[in-house]
């Protein structure tokens, strides 16, 4: 039988999550929830590499490593109201 707490790290650990915002300077930032792993690119396609790097050299020597990688991207707009 598996110990229940092994599951429960298993589980948390499945899948990493990238909030992914467009930088000021142009090109992509990207950080992990809940962990300290940020990296950026110019395109998307260098984006995902730069992603799949740094998540691997993070997890590098851990016991239980994520299985999936989302990437969220966020694009803030601000839009102008006229004042009544």
């Amino acid at each position: 039988m598996v110990p229940l707490g092994a599951i429960f790290r298993y589980a948390m650990c499945m899948e990493l999550i990238f909030e992914v915002r467009e930088a000021e300077e142009g090109g992509y930032v990207a950080r992990a929830l809940g962990q300290s792993i940020f990296t950026e690119a110019e395109t998307w396609q260098e984006l995902r590499e730069n992603v799949r790097e740094a998540a691997s050299l993070h997890f590098e020597d851990a016991e239980v490593k994520p299985k999936l990688i989302q990437l969220h991207f966020v694009k803030d707009e601000l839009i102008a109201i006229e004042a009544a």
